[in-house]
């Protein structure tokens, strides 16, 4: 099936204004089937990854495009919005709409309810479904060349951040088998001084062996203060008793320890050295004061909020759809009598874990957040539902003042009525 196979005779000689592609992505290679208006298949097959690939999809559309029509008059499906292939789509001007795996598998089952599926099967099924539901569907976003540059190493630089998380906690895990002290000796395992220790004196015996010297220079290097207290309290709690360890056990956690905490502290220097690309990409973005004056917002956390909304200004038509897209607005269950509301679950996490952290933080930065918040609260809603509303009236914020190129002004934002309303 490497070789594009035509719906029938004549198909090549005919022309149709408007072009329907469903495209199933694999590594390597990509299943593809073309459509026109009333649903009739022109073209179906497999095309390589990769510039031959595009190529010979570009012809396949070419053949069949009038002459007269553009590229605007393509519409393609595919379960990715990013990667070489999805900008090539995009570059080309073509319509390119990103299907949710979840949406294509519920509109596969109107088809069959057996559950068999191929690639062929996939292709077909996402050009109708871009051919009869593009209107409910979101294309992919224009963003601009620096936001997605800001995307690329904000998302890294949360990846490495969360890598950071799975190491201390394995480290953690090691130490409580044979070394609790500690975890009594360090509040935060992935500290510098606490790594440069735990290298240095990875066993309990060693650790004990330890002087305060020793303990106080580790904390000079991590920029501690009242280090005469710390090496004291540090010391003594290396030196505690606890339950023996075979020999032979101490030495593997040992070795395990000394390579958790290398690992640790590379990580530590290359998310510094990655935090570094993040606000300098991010300066260089127009928007970025408008980001910055957002209650709650530094330059880590509102590089993570434009890379994930991204900068095309016709991606979200109101603060209702950039809210949804967030994940921040709730969503409604009517059934009879019955109806419930809840929070949305199915949503971009990234967004959302940095939509929280601002949420939090807008508390002791706007006071405007904070009456909104207690007014939420005083109705007896919990702590994070109440940080859920607060996010989510933070983002109706964030539309405005993108929409009208200002920065955030406290009067203008939370104005009295507002904060009367939630109370009532």
């Amino acid at each position: 099936m490497d070789l594009l196979e035509a719906a029938g005779p004549g198909a090549e000689r005919r022309e149709t204004r408007m072009l329907f592609v469903g495209d199933d992505w694999a590594q390597d290679h990509h299943d593809v089937e073309v459509q026109d208006e009333t649903g009739r298949r022109l073209a179906k097959g497999r095309l390589p990854e990769g510039v031959a690939g595009i190529a010979r999809l570009h012809a396949l559309i070419g053949r069949h495009l009038a002459e007269d029509a553009g590229p605007e008059q393509v519409v393609v499906g595919i379960e990715t919005d990013r990667g070489p292939w999805v900008r090539a789509l995009v570059a080309a001007g073509y319509q390119v709409i990103a299907v949710n795996p979840l949406q294509a598998a519920r509109y596969r089952e109107r088809y069959s309810t057996s559950g068999a599926k191929s690639d062929a099967g996939d292709a077909h099924s996402l050009a109708d479904m871009v051919r009869t539901d593009r209107h409910q569907l979101r294309p992919v976003a224009g963003d601009s060349d620096t936001a997605e540059a800001v995307k690329i190493v904000a998302r890294a630089h949360q990846n490495l951040i969360w890598d950071r998380t799975r190491q201390t906690q394995r480290l953690r895990s090691a130490l409580l088998e044979f070394f609790p002290a500690a975890l009594a000796a360090f509040d935060d395992l992935d500290t510098p001084d606490a790594l440069e220790l735990l290298a240095k004196a990875p066993s309990p015996a060693e650790a004990a062996r330890l002087t305060v010297a020793q303990i106080s220079a580790a904390l000079r290097h991590a920029r501690r203060r009242k280090i005469p207290e710390r090496a004291a309290a540090i010391r003594a709690a290396l030196r505690a008793e606890q339950l023996p360890v075979t020999p032979a056990a101490t030495t593997a956690y040992a070795a395990v320890v000394r390579a958790q905490a290398g690992l640790l502290a590379a990580l530590n220097g290359e998310i510094a050295r990655l935090e570094e690309q993040v606000a300098d990409h991010f300066d260089q973005h127009p928007d970025a004061k408008i980001l910055l004056s957002q209650p709650g917002l530094g330059p880590v956390l509102a590089a993570r909020v434009l890379a994930e909304f991204g900068d095309d200004p016709t991606r979200y038509a109101d603060a209702k759809a950039r809210k949804n897209y967030a994940g921040t607005s709730p969503i409604t269950r009517a059934s009879g009598k019955k109806k419930t509301v809840l929070a949305r679950y199915a949503r971009n996490n990234r967004l959302a874990d940095a939509l929280h952290q601002q949420a939090l933080s807008a508390l002791s930065a706007s006071p405007g957040a904070r009456s909104y918040y207690d007014a939420i609260r005083a109705r007896g809603t919990s702590h994070h539902a109440a940080l859920r509303q607060l996010g989510n009236r933070l983002v109706g914020i964030l539309h405005g003042c993108l929409k009208t190129h200002t920065p955030y002004s406290e009067a203008t934002a939370w104005t009295q009525k507002a904060t009367l309303d939630v109370a009532a």
